[in-house]
């Protein structure tokens, strides 16, 4: 059973494939062919946390091969209740098949997937949101070909998309530079066990130095809504504005997961510029995310 709850549940190989597979479905899908590979296949989708680009795109994904979706909120299901998560995970994946799981503890998701009979996706957890790095990758490859041996810059918190980022690093060969403030560093653990070359900054500019992406995330993710003031005066010093962009490469890209704040983690004028492929970062969930369905169906 193959499940997909971080990059490294794929191979280097595997992974290349299937930014490749999400270009040509992206093609195929502009040019109006019909491609139904899931034609009667239904997915759920438990969603803790709520989401705009995740729900749509999964639903849109479904919809597109010829297949399903159920919407599970905590209030939909006896997860919000108390059902223990085995319990949920055999009932749920005996009638569906794949779910896909958005929420907090990532021990959550991989205790899911330990009882379901059918594939798991992480949709996001406190730890990774690798179906995100999937779009990231697809964009930049689409952008400016392989990512392998180039530098990538991540300026911001330390969190599930910083270590989902290392991750990448390590499968797809590039170079990362952190750039946090003191006390806001990616996971120890994660990053000593990363095969991938990465550095660690407290200066935003010195990581910027000559990197072909900068990728930021809000101060404040969802759930940490009550140490936004904290977070505004810890991040006051790594903002990605122009200045920043200026000390990376010419051809550097800017990429952000969504949803933004104007002001805060980036200037609107990166954000909205040239450098910027946002847009097309957030349309590639569609994309990546119907590779990554199509393997799983398969690899099941």
């Amino acid at each position: 059973m193959r499940h997909f709850l971080t990059l490294k549940d794929l191979s280097t190989t595997e992974l290349s494939t299937l930014i490749q597979r999400a270009i040509v479905l992206k093609r195929m899908h502009k040019d109006g062919e019909v491609y139904e590979p899931l034609k009667n296949k239904v997915l759920a989708m438990i969603f803790e946390k709520s989401s705009t680009r995740t729900r749509v795109s999964f639903e849109s994904a479904m919809i597109q091969f010829g297949g399903g979706s159920i919407f599970l909120s905590p209030n939909d299901t006896q997860l919000g209740r108390g059902e223990p998560i085995e319990d949920s995970a055999r009932v749920i994946s005996s009638m569906v098949d794949m779910v896909m799981i958005r929420t907090f503890e990532h021990k959550k998701a991989e205790q899911f997937s330990q009882f379901s009979t059918v594939p798991v996706i992480n949709a996001l957890t406190d730890d990774y949101h690798p179906c995100q790095l999937l779009a990231d990758m697809q964009t930049y490859v689409e952008h400016r070909g392989s990512i392998d041996g180039k530098t990538v810059t991540w300026v911001g918190d330390g969190n599930n998309m910083c270590h989902s980022y290392i991750n990448a690093a390590e499968q797809f060969n590039f170079n990362l530079k952190i750039a946090t403030p003191k006390g806001y560093e990616p996971d120890e653990l994660i990053v000593a066990s990363s095969g991938a070359n990465v550095t660690l900054f407290s200066n935003v500019n010195d990581a910027a130095y000559q990197s072909d992406l900068i990728v930021t995330d809000v101060w404040a993710s969802m759930g940490q809504e009550e140490e936004q003031k904290k977070r505004e005066a810890a991040f006051s010093a790594f903002q990605v504005n122009k200045e920043v962009m200026s000390l990376a490469n010419k051809d550097a890209l800017f990429m952000h997961c969504l949803p933004a704040h104007r002001g805060e983690e980036v200037s609107e004028q990166v954000i909205d510029g040239p450098q910027s492929v946002v847009w097309d970062e957030a349309e590639n969930r569609l994309h990546a995310q119907k590779a990554l369905l199509e393997f799983l169906s398969a690899n099941g």
